[in-house]
């Protein structure tokens, strides 16, 4: 891949496991300039890829016009430039008031993609969050604190719908999110749920439960951030079926099915 420093690039930089940066990912970090980094999420090892002669700033300790500033004389001056999210930068990140601002003064942004935490998550438990038979919807939001949400998207809507539901950064409001999912009426307190701290980390810790005991468990271990919370039955789950593509009966585009007749 040939950089281009005309160009700024949001890159994500996965869940926490610096193996699962991807490499487009891990060539920029190796080329660029400047990295503005989640200081508040990021796991600080993916840094260690960077040249030695790259500055590096913590967003966390940044405002916002300070990190625009920063992207575009860095950009303007020749400088390869990325802002390197926790995640995927499609999520929680703020990328597009980042973005739409610097467009605005006609430098280009593109997007690197990264392994989301969800997708960390339900991988260190071996979880298919869209079962067959159970659920084809996965809900992803947060628990309204600082940060207000529509109310169509209340937690007690979308927990009508009683799919897989992930939380961001809402473990610290985790009595607040399970009261919410009991008014939707649709959950019980024995609905399977999962905290997971630090998916793919080293340090990753795994809490199992049901939405009965799962904040008496939480607040037990001490977990205030840095966790998705995922709720459903696919976290443990009693019933689900196969999948019909790869069933001898079914037929699909790329294969006939068997004859059971003969």
């Amino acid at each position: 891949m040939i950089e281009d420093k005309n160009i700024v690039y949001f890159v994500g930089s996965g869940p926490g496991d610096p193996d699962l940066l991807t490499i487009k990912a891990k060539k920029l970090i190796e080329r660029a300039d400047i990295i503005i980094y989640s200081g508040s999420l990021l796991n600080p090892k993916v840094l260690e890829y960077a040249k030695n002669d790259s500055i590096l700033y913590n967003a966390a300790l940044m405002e916002r016009d300070t990190i625009y500033k920063l992207l575009k004389e860095s950009t303007k001056a020749d400088k390869l430039a990325i802002r390197l999210h926790d995640g995927d930068p499609g999520l929680f990140s703020t990328i597009r008031e980042q973005i739409d601002k610097l467009e605005n003064d006609g430098i280009e942004c593109k997007i690197v993609p990264g392994v989301t935490a969800i997708l960390g998550a339900s991988a260190a438990m071996n979880l298919e969050l869209t079962l067959p038979g159970n659920t084809q919807t996965l809900i992803i939001t947060r628990a309204e604190f600082r940060t207000p949400v529509p109310a169509r998207e209340k937690i007690s809507e979308l927990s009508k719908h009683g799919c897989t539901m992930a939380f961001y950064l809402s473990v610290h409001l985790i009595e607040d999110i399970v009261e919410e999912l009991f008014n939707g009426g649709i959950y019980t307190k024995e609905t399977p749920v999962a905290v997971v701290y630090k998916a793919t980390w080293e340090d990753q810790k795994i809490i199992e439960g049901t939405l009965g005991d799962i904040v008496r468990k939480t607040k037990d271990s001490k977990i205030i951030k840095t966790a998705i919370i995922i709720v459903g039955d696919i976290v443990k789950p009693k019933r689900y079926e196969y999948s019909k593509v790869y069933d001898s009966g079914f037929t699909h585009g790329y294969r006939r099915a068997k004859d059971k007749t003969n």
